[in-house]
């Protein structure tokens, strides 16, 4: 697990975040942590195959259709596919994956580590990056 030190490096040094499960619906928390994401500067790629867009982006059916470097890959969904979805962002040359708390999983996180990913699993993008880089905090 990350410390504090390396997650602010993480953090600092990310500048697109593939968002896979993202809705279009503003009331859903994975809407509202990617609407933070772009807030605080990040592109995010919405990954679904069910919406058009989010967030004023064309999404794309799967993680494998990004045709851009990805920093992250924010897992909000998809849980049944985690272990495809660490594989994919291998071979995209993400340098994290990050399991929101409602997808975690012990077995994907390990599979995703011999993978050589970064891993972070259990906290919530926007609280770890308000509590550690938020503008409102510099």
């Amino acid at each position: 697990m990350l410390n504090d030190a390396g997650l602010s490096t993480l953090l600092a040094q990310a500048n697109t975040i593939a968002a896979v499960g993202l809705t279009d619906d503003p009331r859903n928390p994975d809407y509202q942590v990617a609407s933070y994401q772009q807030s605080q500067g990040y592109k995010v790629i919405p990954v679904n195959p069910q919406i058009e867009t989010s967030l004023g982006h064309k999404s794309v059916p799967k993680l494998e259709q990004i045709e851009e470097p990805v920093d992250i890959v924010n897992v909000f969904a998809g849980r049944s596919e985690l272990g495809q979805i660490a594989e994919t962002a291998a071979r995209k040359g993400a340098k994290a994956i990050w399991f929101q708390p409602e997808v975690q999983s012990k077995e994907a996180e390990q599979h995703a580590q011999s993978l050589g990913l970064t891993v972070v699993s259990g906290r919530c993008f926007r609280r770890e990056h308000q509590r550690l880089l938020s503008r409102a905090n510099l």
